[in-house]
């Protein structure tokens, strides 16, 4: 921005911006698009957009008369259009005005809906690939009109020339850059080819491209939309739009489903991943508006659970960024998204309805994103979650099939926990779901509301332990000195030791400890440490009786009934404290430092003793 003089400017006058047109271009380039690609599509758009305004001119025309034409030879690059073209009042209004766009003029403002650019600075875009941008224009609002030429330069200044109307025989206008060397990479015939048809594939006008070897111009978009072609069956256009969305995301799809919002004009597909997608992982989907690409990343367009599909849609009324490149958050673009949520929710009531194979499929794949939405939907929830697989004492299965064997089915807080207790909970008949993944606790939960004759509670040690056998008195008397050898070592952790009987009998010890517990004992012992201070005081009004953990040691292992003889107090405690080591590592939760050290030293006590008796 260049000061102006103050001479001309007396002190208080207003002034004008100058602007930096290198500096905006260099803006742009960083800040606003994505890539120096994005010349083409904004030269396409604003084709398109001139096309759709002599459409409006001479409606009787039929859709395909008027076309776009593109040419690149490796010197320059071409877009010619048969639209509505220029006066020399609209170049100098709309071209040589930054910010300002013939589409903004009075005379079409009604008509705003039928464009796909909202910005007046697609134009600029071309001065990240050339340092000049030739137009040519000729009005079709003027039978005789003359041609008008424009030329902008990238340091800002331009030139505007009255042409006769044979300098372009047709209205429409012709858009010529002259590449820089830097923007070889954009500006290739066979770039140029390859991004009028990733832009512009599914646009209504007829557009080709010539690379200037003298052959017949290529079609760009040959063909129209996979869904708005007709096909002799409805399985022939079942498996049209699945090829099509294998051709653009690159897998076969598990099933498509089809999008069709009247009241925005959108349709598309929606392909079903078939593999698993990593929770928290969204994909971004294919939006095109008016049959130009505007993203490929488009996430907003989905809700967040939706992510076992990919999206390519076409739309006439979502409105797009400064960039054109994402969508602009709005209330139009909030209703989208719950319509394709529901249409969404609709086929998987669909599948489970008349397609148990594709259900099985399709959860097998993807139980993780139902289970996130059927926590917040009523309707899915009755419908699959007795399908859904679930981590059971039983193995995976569904909890439709593990409620008619388990009358009372009890869930865990943890995975670590479930791990705890799986191998003897099974033994003793316990019907145990794992609910320490993500939604599974609060969905085993809401089970009774789909089979009100399930029965459902947390895990709890007490339960547990209520279902081991106990060992006769004469036992227990018999380990009574062990045991409290045995209760002595282990005080340091809180822990208790109990004899009893239990399956399988080559689980030597069983340890039950929650993380709640383990929690409560840490801040009881913190609230010790801290006695008398402020934070003594606080930490001892939450102060509660501490859980204590429980190590359970099964009377019908053979090293268990050998431990419980040992009357050498030392031995007696090494092997406590191992079998406590051993019950740790095997409940697979974390182990503190203090319980590493254990099981090393435990380790080598034993060794150290065997050592010694072989010797």
């Amino acid at each position: 921005m260049t000061l102006p003089d103050t001479a001309a400017n007396p002190a208080g006058a207003d002034r004008t911006f100058q602007v930096d047109l290198r500096g905006l271009v260099d803006l742009l380039s960083h800040h606003l698009y994505s890539s120096p690609r994005v010349y083409l599509r904004e030269l396409m758009q604003n084709a398109v957009d001139a096309l759709t305004a002599r459409h409006a001119l001479e409606p009787p025309a039929p859709a395909d008369v008027f076309g776009i034409r593109l040419y690149a030879d490796g010197s320059v690059v071409r877009v010619e259009d048969d639209g509505v073209g220029l006066t020399e009042a609209d170049v100098h209004t709309f071209l040589a005005t930054i910010g300002r766009s013939s589409k903004r003029a009075e005379r079409i403002a009604e008509q705003r809906a039928d464009f796909i650019g909202q910005f007046g600075i697609g134009l600029l875009s071309c001065f990240l690939v050339a340092d000049e941008i030739h137009v040519l224009s000729r009005s079709a609002r003027t039978p005789d009109a003359p041609a008008v030429e424009w030329r902008g330069r990238g340091d800002g200044s331009y030139t505007v020339r009255t042409l006769p109307a044979s300098a372009r025989p047709r209205p429409g206008t012709t858009v010529t850059l002259t590449p820089r060397a830097d923007a070889a990479e954009w500006t290739r015939p066979a770039q140029v080819h390859a991004l009028a048809r990733h832009f512009g594939s599914l646009l209504r006008h007829p557009v080709t491209f010539d690379d200037g070897t003298g052959g017949e111009g290529a079609s760009v978009n040959p063909e129209p939309a996979p869904w708005s072609r007709t096909y002799p069956t409805p399985g022939a256009r079942s498996r049209a739009l699945a090829a099509y969305g294998e051709e653009v995301f690159g897998f076969t799809p598990l099933d498509t489903i089809e999008l069709d919002l009247p009241a925005v004009g959108l349709k598309g597909i929606a392909c079903v991943l078939p593999e698993t997608v990593p929770a928290g992982r969204r994909h971004g989907h294919r939006v095109h508006v008016k049959g130009m690409l505007l993203s490929e990343q488009a996430e907003e367009i989905l809700p967040e659970w939706a992510f076992f599909v990919r999206c390519v849609v076409d739309a006439e009324s979502l409105r797009p960024t400064a960039s054109r490149e994402s969508l602009y958050e709005d209330d139009t673009l909030a209703a989208v998204r719950d319509a394709l949520a529901e249409r969404l929710r609709a086929w998987i009531a669909r599948a489970a309805a008349s397609d148990p194979d594709l259900l099985h499929r399709f959860l097998q794949a993807h139980h993780l994103a139902v289970k996130s939405l059927a926590v917040h939907d009523d309707e899915i929830l009755r419908m699959l979650l007795p399908w859904l697989p679930f981590e059971t004492t039983d193995g995976h299965t569904t909890l439709d099939e593990f409620a008619r064997t388990h009358r009372t089915v009890l869930v865990t807080s943890s995975v670590e926990e479930f791990r705890q207790v799986a191998a003897i909970a099974s033994a003793a008949g316990l019907g145990v779901v794992n609910g320490g993944y993500t939604y599974d606790r609060e969905l085993v939960h809401r089970l009774p509301e789909i089979r009100p004759e399930a029965a459902v509670a947390d895990l709890d040690p007490a339960t547990l332990t209520a279902h081991l056998d106990p060992v006769d008195r004469e036992t227990e008397l018999a380990a009574a000195a062990y045991l409290a050898q045995a209760r002595d070592a282990l005080a340091v952790f809180d822990c208790d030791v109990a004899l009893r009987t239990f399956q399988p009998a080559s689980a030597p010890a069983l340890l039950v400890d929650s993380r709640e517990a383990r929690h409560e004992r840490t801040r009881s012992q913190l609230a010790r440490e801290q006695e008398g201070g402020l934070w003594g005081d606080i930490l001892g009004a939450l102060r509660q009786e501490a859980p204590r953990a429980q190590l359970i040691l099964n009377q019908l292992n053979p090293l268990v009934r050998t431990a419980v003889t040992i009357d050498e107090p030392e031995l007696a405690r090494t092997s406590a404290e191992a079998l406590y080591g051993q019950a740790a590592m095997l409940s697979r939760r974390p182990l503190r430092p203090a319980e590493s050290s254990l099981i090393n030293r435990s380790f080598l006590d034993l060794l150290a003793h065997a050592l010694r008796k072989d010797s």
